[in-house]
């Protein structure tokens, strides 16, 4: 339920904080004093879409903020958990700011969510019933969705089983559709696909080949400068026609250190030293020695290498830009003919898929259907017997099946058609309902509805228009009866309905230095009477009025 709502700022409601209880809350007030506003707020608390236009003038931003009790509410629970809420309790906070730059900030127990997140925490707490869904009632397109709200757990089920069967036969036959409508276009893709592996496979690609080429060829070309390079150092190092080659010296170096290491350590680790460089470069200059006689130019090896790099170039700008790339391609166009050209993508095999989804699909609508017709029978019974309650007993209703194309919501057409009197015949509702006939069928659905969902609060908006004495006082009996499974908040003119309300607000507006401004009070038993007379007998309150208000709130 709602206990508390706080709103500051909106419309022209400067601030006004309400506590409620369970049982029946009536709002009064003159016309225009702000009744509607309050359920706008609330409506905009719960996710409704908000509008600079709310703010109001000379101000930053409105700010609407509830607190909501609920008790064992598993399908909340389930979207709190799922949405991240972890041990709240049994009650939530639920704010709303709107700015006057028409920027919106949502908050569920503190934390920021986004409109979608509060909408759907929102439908969980309250369902507030006002000329929308009059408008609904009327339309017969809305029937179906009114008729499914009838249904309890299994039939959820059902509907969710008969979805999903629907979505798979849908995607199945789009695809046999679209293979069927551009065979062409598939075979030519295939064959592009298939060229396209072919080249890559056929180069037999290593990722890193074409550095490893690189590197080849570079050397190649540069062969004259590495020979001469590698001469120069041989014979630098060792030449045995040139006394004063590096290791000559070096030698000689060590001869001369040697024959004087006995008389002094130092000369000992100098020729120590000097023997270590000498068989080091020795080693070198036999290494470079082999270099020399190993290295060849192969003319040959060049057109190879340089017509191996060309084509690897040629894959890279198709496929790459490097090699990597171009076997990551390869990989993609593999997966691709495979769902191309598999047993199971085959027309043949769409085909076979196709009429087995179909099946299945018509088992889950006879399901679907079957339970449907159940749900509306009891519809139809318990809308009769609210019917007759609100002074419609002779009223008869009926929901109409009719074959329609699949969709997702079932492959039958549903509209309500009413009887209000005996040998009329049954018509469209929307057709043969008044004004007053309408309000009391609404609110027949709607308390039929009530013992079924798991709502905390019920807002009913003038939802008693274009009816008087008697049925208006069905109406405000129906009204509190749907009170007794909960919280009902609801504004009215009417004094049978008013009368009947566990607590009543009065909602009056004052203008002050061209400042419109409404406030809102709670009414003691003394204040409703005084209210009660005015709503019976105008703004001249006489005895005899006073004394029918407190007969009604007797």
């Amino acid at each position: 339920m709602l206990q508390e709502i706080s709103i500051k700022n909106f419309a022209i409601i400067e601030e006004v904080h309400l506590s409620f209880e369970t049982g029946m809350t009536i709002l009064t007030g003159e016309t225009g004093a702000g009744k509607s506003i309050i359920i706008d707020a609330m409506s905009l608390l719960l996710g409704g879409r908000a509008s600079s236009d709310f703010v109001r003038h000379g101000t930053e931003k409105a700010e609407i903020e509830g607190l909501f009790f609920f008790g064992e509410n598993a399908g909340l629970l389930s979207v709190l958990t799922a949405l991240g809420f972890d041990s709240i309790g049994n009650e939530l906070i639920l704010r709303r700011e709107i700015f006057a730059n028409g920027r919106s900030v949502c908050r569920i127990n503190g934390q920021m969510v986004n409109l979608a997140t509060l909408r759907q925490v929102g439908d969980f707490l309250v369902d507030i019933h006002g000329q929308h869904d009059s408008q609904e009632l009327m339309n017969a397109k809305y029937h179906l969705h009114l008729l499914d709200e009838f249904g309890d757990e299994k039939f959820e089920r059902i509907s969710s089983d008969y979805v999903q069967k629907f979505e798979r036969y849908k995607d199945l036959r789009l695809q046999l559709t679209k293979r069927q409508h551009n065979a062409q276009e598939f075979a030519q893709r295939i064959e592009i696909l298939k060229f396209q592996a072919e080249e890559i496979e056929a180069a037999a690609i290593d990722p890193i080949e074409d550095e490893t080429l690189e590197k080849r060829r570079e050397k190649l070309n540069n062969v004259k400068n590495i020979a001469d390079a590698l001469s120069t150092a041989a014979l630098a190092l060792d030449d045995e026609e040139n006394d004063f080659s590096s290791l000559n010296h070096i030698k000689i170096t060590m001869n001369e250190l040697d024959r004087i290491a006995e008389f002094d350590p130092i000369y000992q680790d100098l020729a120590d030293k000097t023997v270590e460089s000498y068989y080091v470069l020795s080693d070198i200059s036999s290494q470079i020695t082999r270099q020399l006689e190993q290295l060849e130019f192969n003319p040959n090896e060049l057109l190879q290498i340089e017509d191996r790099i060309m084509t690897l170039n040629t894959l890279k700008k198709k496929y790459g830009p490097t090699l990597s790339n171009v076997v990551h391609y390869l990989e993609k166009v593999q997966l691709e003919l495979s769902d191309l050209t598999g047993a199971d993508h085959d027309s043949e095999s769409l085909e076979k898929q196709v009429k087995a989804a179909q099946d299945e699909l018509l088992v889950a609508s006879r399901a679907l259907n079957e339970t449907r017709h159940v749900m509306a029978q009891d519809l139809e019974a318990d809308i009769k017997k609210e019917l007759s309650e609100l002074y419609m007993e002779k009223a008869d209703f009926k929901v109409q099946f009719e074959q329609a194309k699949f969709s997702s919501h079932g492959n039958e057409h549903v509209e309500f058609f009413i009887q209000t009197n005996p040998g009329e015949g049954f018509k469209p509702l929307a057709k043969t309902a008044s004004g007053g006939e309408l309000s009391r069928l609404m609110l027949a659905i709607k308390s039929s509805f009530s013992r079924r969902e798991n709502k905390t609060s019920i807002v009913f908006d003038e939802v008693d228009t274009g009816v008087s004495g008697r049925v208006a006082q069905a109406i405000a009996q129906k009204i509190y009866k749907i009170a007794k499974n909960g919280q009902v908040l609801a504004i009215s003119h009417l004094p049978q309905v008013v009368a009947i309300a566990d607590t009543q607000f009065y909602i009056e507006k004052s203008s002050a230095h061209d400042v419109t401004t409404s406030t809102v009070r709670k009414l003691d038993q003394k204040e409703r009477i005084q209210e009660l007379a005015k709503m019976l007998a105008g703004d001249d309150v006489t005895k005899e009025a006073l004394a029918q208000a407190k007969k009604l709130l007797q």
